[in-house]
């Protein structure tokens, strides 16, 4: 194949770094020019809902690379750079304004946007969202001691959210319609425990839909469906996940369905053109793997992808969220699991859950048993036989099946 002169990557978050890092170590040595509609160095998002807003965390303590990085490896950032359409024939990206940059291959890594409230008055420009810096910044300003805050869903990023706000000294309400959220991806067990948490650490936890939100007098009053209640809040958080932002994909014909639609190497249904991160979803894959990792490894497999490399198996999905200290790991999917063995029990307050189908292991999630998960993983990938007593006996080594 004919190796590009110029490669466009519109999108400035971790897959799009990603995907950089693997073009030049696999040796791309044309012109690489990386799209940033934000202004300032790209930075890393999870710490956006932990430590920035407990704010522990500076701007330049959460760049994804030092400015130094950008020169060595020369790649060239274009900041407060907004890509209006891209333009794979005859092959380029439309700038604001009507300016047309050549390149040859585009890679798509514009990732999503939160979704707001499907709801009447769901849109109210003050109802906070987070996802990125300024938005962090500005919602850090309102966590301020005996504040009232309600956050709206009760997924990763709000649980992290609310718990932020609590240790912050905020009088906060949790809302989602959900009894445990995140049984589907971590099993019953685990996220009963995480929720949980939130009752324990003072939080009032309301298992409801809303129904409308209004503004009286500078407060939020979030009407809750079901249960006919109202909530009263001085700031209203809403984490009910994001939207892939395919509207470059969409105007341009790409296939899309939940998700830019990517082969194995990402190329989407335009050979110049590749998506990667939370914006592309695999064919045949029935959901979007929207994760640091699974947006790391998305920018490795494209960087071997244009280049005609061999790809590499990814292996089971792994992510993770911290709150009130402790840390939460998982890996693959509970879901597809026939059933669960657990090791230790919930009220150790650490333990870990696996999910079996037949002998095997196809997922796990854990509390605080990081060395655990990690071997756990290798087991899955390998597709190790296991026995489920040994499983649950917290006297055997996860790490000593691996050698079996």
């Amino acid at each position: 194949m004919n190796t590009p002169q110029r490669i466009a990557v519109v999108g400035a978050g971790l897959a799009a770094l990603s995907a950089c890092d693997a073009l030049r170590a696999h040796g791309y040595d044309g012109d690489l020019v990386l799209y940033s509609a934000e202004h300032g160095l790209p930075y890393d998002r999870p710490p956006l809902s932990k430590d920035v807003l407990l704010g522990k965390d500076r701007r330049e303590d959460v760049l994804l690379r030092p400015e130094q990085w950008y020169h060595d490896q020369r790649v060239r950032l274009r900041e407060g750079a907004v890509v209006q359409a891209i333009r794979p024939q005859p092959g380029g990206v439309e700038l604001a304004g009507g300016v047309v940059e050549t390149a040859d291959r585009i890679v798509l890594a514009t990732g999503g946007t939160p979704r707001a409230l499907p709801v009447p008055g769901g849109a109210d420009p003050e109802i906070r969202l987070l996802r990125t810096w300024e938005d962090a910044q500005r919602l850090r300003e309102r966590l301020l001691p005996g504040a009232r805050v309600a956050v709206v869903g009760a997924g990763l990023i709000g649980a992290e959210t609310a718990a932020v706000a609590r240790t912050l000294g905020c009088r906060v309400t949790l809302v989602d319609p959900v009894r445990v959220p995140l049984a589907e991806a971590v099993g019953d067990d685990i996220a009963t425990a995480l929720h949980a948490r939130h009752r324990a650490e003072g939080i009032d936890v309301i298992t409801a839909g809303v129904e409308h939100v209004a503004r009286r007098q500078g407060r939020f009053l979030i009407h809750l469906s079901g249960n006919g209640e109202t909530v009263t809040a001085d700031t209203v958080v809403v984490g009910i996940g994001i939207r892939p932002a395919t509207q470059l994909a969409e105007a341009t014909g790409l296939r899309v369905d939940n998700g830019v639609v990517v082969d194995a190497n990402r190329r989407t249904s335009h050979p110049a053109v590749y998506a990667i991160g939370d914006v592309a979803r695999g064919a045949g894959q029935g959901r979007r793997h929207e994760h640091w990792e699974a947006a790391q490894r998305d920018g490795e497999a494209v960087g071997r992808g244009i280049l005609g490399r061999p790809g590499m198996d990814a292996g089971a999905p792994w992510f993770w969220s911290d709150r009130y200290g402790t840390r939460l790991e998982a890996v693959g999917t509970m879901a597809d699991a026939e059933r669960t063995v657990l090791r230790g029990t919930p009220e150790s307050g650490a333990f870990l859950a696996f999910g079996l189908r037949g002998d095997r292991v196809v997922a796990a999630a854990a509390i605080d048993r990081t060395r655990d998960i990690k071997a756990v993983r290798r087991i899955i990938d390998r597709g190790i036989a296991v026995d489920p007593a040994e499983l649950a006996d917290v006297s055997t080594d996860p790490r000593s099946l691996l050698r079996r």
